[in-house]
């Protein structure tokens, strides 16, 4: 049997740095591919970016805005992925407080620089624990840091671009496991439970001790369930 290929795509301001430990815990397994988020200012130009650098067939594993793109590309090519896991991310649209939040996150950088936010994220971002330890807090602001100004500003625009995906959940058919941090802030547990129910037949795990950035804060929990994942 021929091995799988793993393309995994994080959030925004993430790069592969993000998978690096599942990577590493799969290699016997499967062939990871992990992509960054640089395509265009909308989902559509997102998913066809991913489209055009995967393979015929592949696993989907999609964190955050990474399973905006994943749910965009089952839209439009639900054909190409053999199995889908949708991690510490959500189906619906901005709320009206979330918009808030972006406007003065792009006020703060406007004002004072990209840096004056960076600096906060890890705490925004993870677990109390998990943004207590030097090295994970090192990790997450070197990722964010190494991202461009064309590629977060393409980010900003497609995530502000997407629609709804909620509707479209019922028509995926391949195994889904949906996946967060049970305290995950930016995308509560009770998202993932509504989107474990609209997929029919998905599987809902939740990692204890763990917020947002679920594939560094909790390597080991992660790497195993996507191991699990793919042997369904």
């Amino acid at each position: 049997m021929a091995r799988p290929c793993v393309v995994m795509l994080g959030g925004h301001l993430c790069t592969p740095v993000l998978w690096q430990a599942q990577c590493e815990a799969l290699a016997d397994t499967a062939d990871c591919l992990p992509l960054a988020l640089g395509g265009g200012p909308t989902m559509a130009d997102q998913a066809e970016a991913v489209l055009g650098q995967a393979p015929p067939r592949f696993a989907l594993v999609g964190l955050s805005m990474g399973g905006h793109v994943a749910m965009e590309i089952m839209r439009r090519a639900p054909e190409r992925v053999e199995r889908l896991a949708l991690l510490d991310t959500r189906a619906d649209i901005d709320s009206p407080e979330r918009l808030r939040v972006r406007e003065r996150d792009a006020e703060l950088v406007e004002s004072q620089g990209f840096e004056a936010l960076a600096v906060g994220l890890p705490e925004r971002w993870m677990h109390p624990l998990s943004a207590a330890r030097p090295a994970l807090r090192a990790l997450v602001l070197a990722m964010v840091r190494s991202v461009s100004a064309a590629d977060r500003q393409a980010q900003v625009r497609a995530l502000l671009s997407r629609i709804d995906s909620r509707p479209s959940l019922p028509a995926i058919r391949c195994p889904t496991l949906v996946m967060c941090g049970r305290q995950d802030l930016p995308n509560p547990l009770w998202m993932h439970e509504e989107m474990a129910t609209l997929i029919p037949g998905a599987v809902l795990r939740v990692i204890e001790d763990c917020g947002h950035l679920s594939p560094i804060e909790q390597p080991q929990a992660v790497s195993s369930a996507l191991r699990e994942w793919l042997s369904w």
